[in-house]
């Protein structure tokens, strides 16, 4: 009686047991010949049928014999061998002449899809290192060149997933993206996914809007198909492998940036972080002296009230139209009035002018920058 389909815990390796399982039920499906997989210390990894205990205990002498297949009871083993190293050991229960030809091309189809996984493996390692800088540019583009990775215009995007969202949100984005054109898509730490997108059949006129689209198809597509909230960073275009470091530190830059002075958006570019970038890298000692200036010894109260900076904000968003503004509050324009000479006495700038209105933002955004630095 056939036993059930079988894995075993999974190794440290750039394979799963779980890929490796579906490769030999197809040799099985094909060739109606039991197989089982072993590690060459004797670790069953994943089977279709049972074994014999006699098998499980010669499997790491064979592996470290010189032979490439031998006869156990109803069984031949077969190594499966790759740059001169055995990474497993294959198990087949036919001991026929003819079945020496099946358990070759068997072991052919298993050594292929580990060649296959391998450079997939390295290509990511690769890009992981590129990303960091951890590469002499020398040694980048020679590496680049024996993985096939061509120069092409790309551009980071890097996804914050939150605290244990990572593996999933990696998982889908990988499903989003299309490897075969150039796109990379990996993790350099456990809260962050990074897609290198390529960008090379984009023209170059519609390019911010098509990378903001893109930005805000890995929001929507990762919260509705795991339910996954995220914030997407990206930065601008480069044409060269080693400038994609640039790219990456952009897109971590922008994330930053926006969590502080724009947080109610998913997406930000580097491109468009406009004064905010700016007020980030400002030292806390000018930030310090900007805000007694705006603001006295003493901030204002008002700063922490919703309502009134809800009011502010609005009034910003329509060019300091009073009517306007009015209106989409719901509220009449001398209500309106009366709240904006309110919010005047409180911090001593009349928004209603265009120079205390952008002095008074700029405070606002300094205090935020101030506020976060803080908490640390």
């Amino acid at each position: 009686m056939l036993e059930l389909d079988t894995i075993y815990g999974e190794e440290q390796s750039m394979i799963s047991n779980q890929k490796l399982l579906v490769a030999i039920r197809e040799i099985k499906e094909i060739t109606g010949i039991d197989v089982t997989l072993y590690l060459p210390n004797g670790k069953l990894v994943a089977k279709t049928g049972g074994t014999s205990e006699a098998v499980t205990e010669r499997i790491s002498l064979f592996a470290e014999s010189d032979i490439d297949q031998i006869v156990v009871d109803t069984y031949t083993l077969y190594k499966v061998s790759m740059d001169d190293s055995v990474e497993y050991v294959l198990c087949m229960r036919d001991v026929r002449p003819e079945g020496l030809v099946i358990g070759q091309m068997a072991v052919c189809q298993i050594r292929n899809l580990l060649v296959s996984y391998a450079e997939k493996f390295d290509r990511n390692n690769f890009m992981q290192n590129v990303l960091l800088g951890n590469m002499l540019a020398v040694d980048l583009f020679s590496r680049a060149k024996k993985l096939h990775i061509e120069a092409k215009p790309r551009v980071a995007f890097v996804i914050h997933t939150g605290k244990k969202n990572n593996d999933i949100a990696l998982e889908l984005v990988r499903n989003l993206s299309d490897m075969r054109t150039g796109d990379f898509v990996t993790s350099v730490d456990p809260h962050h996914v990074v897609l290198i997108k390529d960008v090379s059949n984009i023209n170059g006129k519609d390019m911010e809007d098509e990378l903001s689209g893109i930005a805000n198809r890995l929001v929507d597509n990762l919260h509705m198909e795991a339910m996954i909230k995220v914030r997407v960073g990206y930065g601008n275009v480069v044409g060269q492998i080693n400038e994609l470091a640039q790219s990456y530190q952009e897109a971590r830059m922008a994330l930053e940036v926006g969590r502080v002075f724009y947080a109610q958006k998913d997406t930000i570019s580097y491109s468009r972080l406009g004064i905010g970038r700016l007020i980030y890298q400002l030292p806390m000692s000018l930030c310090e002296m900007f805000i007694k200036e705006v603001f006295g010894e003493k901030i204002p109260e008002i700063l922490d009230d919703e309502e009134a900076m809800s009011t502010i904000n609005k009034f910003f968003e329509n060019n300091l139209n009073i009517s306007e503004t009015a209106r989409q509050l719901y509220v009449h324009r001398n209500t309106l009035v009366y709240r904006l000479e309110r919010i005047e006495k409180a911090i001593g700038l009349d928004i209603r002018s265009f120079d205390d209105a952008m002095t008074f933002r700029i405070a606002v955004m300094v205090l935020a920058h101030m506020r976060d630095s803080e908490r640390g």
